[in-house]
Order: C-alpha cells, then structure tokens, then sequence
C-alpha cells in the first residue's frame, strides 16, 4: 500500500518538478541574446502574417487563447532575455501557427476543453449524489448507474489531456524549434538547452494527463 502511494506521488509530482526545474535552470537573462520573449513573439507573428494577433503578460500561465487570438506569457519569459524566455515565446507562437493553419487537433482540442469544464463540475455532482441515490433506490444498481455516468464524465477529462500532448508537442519540435534553428535566432551550443525547455513546454500537460487517468482509474476501482 505504502509502495502503491509512493508511486502515485512520484507519477504525479515528478514531471511537474522536471517541468520547473528545466524552465527556472534557463530562467537566467542572457544579454547576448536578441531580445526578450516578447519581443520575440512579437515579431515572429508579424514574419508569419499573424499581425492581428496579439502579446500579452498574464500571471495565468504562459499560453495561447485561440479565442482572443492572444499569446499571453508569464511576466519573466514576456520581458525576460532568457533561453527559457525564447523558447516558451516560440513555443506559444507555435500555437497561434496551429490555430491559423486550422490544426485538427488544435481545434479538437479547443472543443474538449469546453467541454470538459462542463463534465467536470457535473461528475462532481454525480459522485456526490450517487450514494444518497443508492440508499434511496435500496439497490445498488443506481450507484453504479449514477457513478458509472460520473465516470463517462471524468473520462472527457482524459481523453482532452491526451490529445493535449499532440498538439504541445507540434508546437514545440515541428514549429518552435525549426523557427529558432533556421531563423539563427538562438547559437548553436545553446540549442541543446534550447530543446530542453521546449520538450518541458510541450509536456507541461504530461502531469494533468498522468493525474486524470489516475483519477479515473480510482473511480472504476470503487465500482469493481
């Protein structure tokens, strides 16, 4: 048991813990670089036509709002000259090259996101309300049929993390990383760390996705 709970936390906490340690590593300004991750985004949207979309800083998390058709970036990588602060801006403008381009995933995963906001808060309330129902019905058919329904819903949350990881992933080494290879933005010996950064930003998702499955399997455990 104690081994079981052990490797949860590991699979739960460990990518988010290598996901910060990578980004703060290359967190450090580097003055020989071309400009901040602002700037940066900036003008690789303009090199790609993307104009109309804009930059912003957030405290929400570094990502891109197809919505608003906004690349919003963390306060450090948006006026920050860093090797973290370049790649996340690539990165982010990566997406807004998806959404232009009408990236199926992308766009399958725009969808799953709204709805999984909306599964969530009603698995909350099936699992809530399955075992009064239970105990009213005197059976336990009606707690599996309203947890089993929970389930579907927190299986929404799954599947969205999942197509999540296809998408970070294009925008990191089929956009991001040609764009700073070829366009010379970043020196070569720095690539490797370069690559690092971007292979943290596409699975920042890995944890959410690991926490939903477990979640998930948690649940069927209980109806089993």
């Amino acid at each position: 048991m104690v081994f079981l709970l052990v490797a949860l936390l590991a699979i739960i906490v460990l990518p988010q813990a290598w996901v910060r340690f990578t980004i703060d590593r290359h967190g450090k300004d580097r003055p020989d670089l071309q400009g901040t991750g602002g700037e940066l985004a900036r003008h690789l949207l303009d090199r790609f036509d993307l104009k109309d979309v804009k930059v912003e800083t957030t405290d929400r998390g570094d990502h891109y709002d197809p919505e608003s058709r906004t690349v919003r970036l963390l306060r450090p990588h948006h006026d920050g000259r860093s090797l973290a602060a370049v790649a996340i801006a690539a990165h982010e403008v990566g997406h807004a090259i998806q959404h232009a381009h009408g990236d199926r995933w992308l766009g399958l995963r725009q969808k799953l996101a709204k709805l999984a906001m909306t599964t969530d808060r009603l698995a909350s309330v099936f699992f809530i309300a399955s075992p009064f129902l239970g105990a009213l019905a005197r059976t336990p058919v009606a707690f599996l049929a309203v947890a089993g329904i929970g389930i579907g819903l927190l299986a929404v949350r799954v599947v969205f993390t999942l197509v999540t990881l296809p998408v970070e992933i294009d925008a990191s080494f089929s956009k991001a990383l040609p764009i700073l290879r070829e366009g010379r933005y970043v020196d070569d010996k720095d690539m490797p760390a370069v690559k690092g950064v971007l292979r943290a930003a596409a699975f920042t998702y890995l944890a959410g996705a690991l926490i939903a499955l477990v979640n998930l399997a948690r649940w069927i455990r209980v109806l089993r």
